[in-house]
């Protein structure tokens, strides 16, 4: 299974948000998410975490949370999402990502942009509380089917 770590960014009550529109055949094309991606062989969570966050944004993370795991299930392909936010970092947010471009966006707009709709639970518990986000999120087809917590995480 696909693991990756996914990290929200806050500053001034805003979320860095990656708007993904540069890569062709991206499957993620049109969306905007958090930072993030893959797990190298051998690294950690947290190495993946602090590499991801620095080659997306050119940020340094001084300081991050972790707040649970996602289980994206994409027509029976399902990857894991270790998911994370930071208000702590050093740097300026660069403007040649590679994925897409980069934008601060106010926490209460999030929700009107284009984005997965199963991320909109998760974002909630994110911005509205200091919960931690364990769950399974369902898609068919493009279609969002539904979501279910996990017990064993």
């Amino acid at each position: 299974m696909e693991e990756t770590v996914l990290c929200y960014i806050e500053k001034d009550n805003k979320y860095l948000m990656l708007y993904r529109n540069k890569e062709i055949g991206d499957p993620n094309a049109g969306k905007y998410i958090g930072v993030g991606g893959h797990l190298e062989p051998n690294e950690t969570k947290e190495e993946a975490l602090l590499r991801e966050v620095w080659e997306e944004t050119g940020l340094k993370l001084l300081d991050y949370k972790y707040r649970g795991k996602l289980v994206f299930d994409f027509d029976n392909d399902e990857s894991i999402a270790y998911l994370y936010t930071s208000k702590s970092f050093t740097g300026e947010v660069k403007d040649d990502c590679e994925e897409g471009t980069l934008y601060w966006v106010d926490k209460t707009k999030i929700e009107y942009l284009p984005i997965y709709e199963g991320d909109k639970i998760f974002l909630d518990v994110l911005i509205n509380s200091d919960d931690d986000v364990n769950i399974k999120l369902v898609y068919r087809y493009d279609k969002f089917i539904g979501w279910e917590k996990l017990w064993n995480y």
